[in-house]
């Protein structure tokens, strides 16, 4: 009897597919985590921006509406106030946090009515000068955004829907 020893052809293919998927990670490592920052431009920092907390009248709702796995905290006015173009927000980046906050105030369709630049650990931004003077109850979203300093990756971002309120009140 003459039998041909059988031959495992799995060894060879499994060392092939293990060679080509080691060369497509080796590949992802030089190539894929590099990322195109030629047409990034990094926000400003505030000009406005203020060391400190700042003391907020008590009609404007001042509040800090930080939940369990946020990561960072804020606080800003409930109800934004137009003074002329510029709407009242008191946006406050806690001493504590290790990350840097900007704010944009959205229409109803997510449309930019207004920003302001970076704020500091420690520091607090009165107003963000808007588009033009909303009259009150006009309904608007204020977006939070948290950047990670030097790198400018984001820390998450938090939505507040609000409304412009009555001055008088």
């Amino acid at each position: 009897m003459n039998k041909k020893p059988k031959t495992n052809k799995t060894v060879p293919v499994l060392c092939g597919m293990f060679a080509i998927v080691l060369a497509v990670m080796v590949a992802a490592l030089f190539f894929g985590g590099k990322q195109d920052t030629a047409g990034f431009t990094p926000p400003p920092f505030d000009a406005a921006a203020v060391a400190g907390v700042p003391e907020v009248p008590e009609s404007l709702g001042y509040i800090s509406p930080y939940q369990e796995g946020m990561g960072y905290r804020f606080s800003v006015c409930g109800n934004v106030v137009m003074e002329g173009s510029a709407a009242a927000v008191y946006l406050t980046n806690p001493a504590e946090n290790e990350v840097w906050l900007k704010l944009r105030v959205l229409d109803e369709k997510g449309n930019t009515l207004g920003e302001t630049g970076l704020i500091k650990p420690g520091q607090y931004v009165k107003d963000v000068t808007l588009t033009g003077n909303l009259p009150a109850d006009t309904e608007i979203k204020l977006k939070i955004m948290g950047y990670e300093p030097e790198t400018y990756f984001s820390a998450g971002s938090a939505i507040l829907n609000t409304s412009i309120g009555d001055v008088s009140q």
